[in-house]
């Protein structure tokens, strides 16, 4: 696929098959476990990496290869792998990277599983994370290690929405030695493309935007070169965190309507987010494309559009909070994000609940934090929910 096709058409058209089998237009589930050879010599030149061609479904399958190509194109890095879960994305990368020893550097209000397998699991085996507001490069600069190996960041964060420079956190990455691996969930390819700005390894949750039905679960990793994806690859493929092919063919059918889906949420999200701000029972407003939040001139520089997700502030903190979440009746009261309906959740006392109740404060996520994700119904109904919802406070 061209880089020099439109995003929106690359959507549509990456990860077609190179040559049909019958003339059909969607790539075909291919769901078998395992591959024949034409003869003995073929299975020992795949196997030793002599010849390309498919052995096993955990180690590679043609649906599953589509989806890693399209993904490939709308990031323009070199190759992607798409894996279980968003959660086998990040460990994997971890694996691949942090040795017994070695530390990492990450985002403080970054996904609350993607902080707790280091400080709880990783820990174990001698790794060693700081997290910080990485809104401020000088905060990642200052974390940096003789040891330090990778700067992790989430942009935009979950779920404070903070925005990081990626283009300074990859200066600071590389003049320590360190990679930067950017979690681009939040935005999606279509709003921002990491290795734009000089980050080394992306990756996925490809249950949100991606994927934009809430009807499967999946991750990538997307590499900017050669030799980091031959180095993360094989531990993919030994720890056997891939993806099922139909999973692979779900994601694949919800990338091809990506364009229309964020472009309407997000319109829908700068709509809300503007109307929030004048709420009574509003007491703050969380939103990249708003004026007045801290990091919108960054956002306007790294990424095309400011993407559908909202936090907010309201009077009377979690009871409060509680109380817009259980009186909402079109918005759904479900963790997740990046699907056509739309989310409402708490996170400190849901996606963020793992983490302790300090760090998570230090790391702005407050007990009156509301997150919402917005979806593609009509802008009125979804404002006239929120507001007949806040009223009850």
């Amino acid at each position: 696929m061209k880089n020099s096709l439109d995003k929106a058409t690359k959507a549509i058209h990456a990860g077609e098959l190179a040559e049909s089998i019958f003339g059909e237009v969607s790539v075909p589930i291919f769901q078998s476990s395992t591959f024949s050879f034409p003869s003995a010599d073929d299975g020992a030149a795949r196997f030793s990496g002599k010849k390309s061609g498919f052995i096993y479904t955990r180690m590679g399958n043609p649906t599953t290869k589509a989806l890693e190509d399209a993904l490939t194109a709308l990031e323009n890095g070199f190759a992607a792998m798409a894996t279980a879960t968003g959660m086998a994305a990040i460990t994997t990368v971890y694996l691949t990277f942090l040795n017994q020893g070695d530390h990492i550097a990450g985002t403080d209000s970054v996904y609350g599983p993607s902080r707790m397998v280091l400080e709880k699991e990783f820990s174990r085996f001698g790794v060693q994370a700081d997290f910080v507001d990485s809104t401020n490069p000088e905060n990642i600069e200052n974390a940096i290690r003789p040891n330090t190996k990778v700067v992790y960041i989430e942009t935009p964060a979950n779920p404070t929405m903070g925005i990081t420079d990626i283009q300074k956190a990859a200066q600071v990455a590389h003049a320590h030695g360190a990679l930067l691996i950017v979690d681009n969930t939040f935005a999606s390819p279509y709003l921002q493309r990491p290795f734009e700005h000089g980050a080394d390894v992306v990756v996925h949750s490809l249950t949100k935007f991606l994927n934009g039905h809430s009807d499967v679960v999946g991750g990538a990793i997307i590499t900017k070169t050669e030799a980091l994806y031959k180095k993360i690859r094989p531990v993919l493929n030994l720890f056997g965190g891939t993806m099922d092919p139909h999973q692979a063919w779900l994601i694949l059918r919800g990338i091809r309507t990506l364009a229309l889906r964020v472009e309407k949420a997000q319109e829908n999200a700068g709509k809300l987010a503007k109307f929030l701000q004048n709420h009574p029972k509003v007491t703050w407003v969380r939103y990249p494309g708003l004026p007045d939040h801290p990091q919108h001139e960054i956002a306007q520089k790294q990424m095309d559009g400011f993407g559908a997700m909202i936090c907010i502030g309201v009077k009377n903190g979690l009871t409060g909070g509680k109380t817009v979440m259980d009186n909402v009746k079109l918005f759904t009261l479900a963790v997740s994000l990046g699907g056509v309906e739309s989310l409402i959740e708490h996170p400190a006392s849901m996606t963020h609940a793992s983490v302790p109740k300090e760090e998570r404060e230090a790391a702005g996520v407050l007990d009156e934090l509301v997150r919402i994700a917005v979806g593609c119904e009509a802008y009125e109904d979804l404002r006239n929910d929120l507001v007949q919802a806040l009223n009850k406070i």
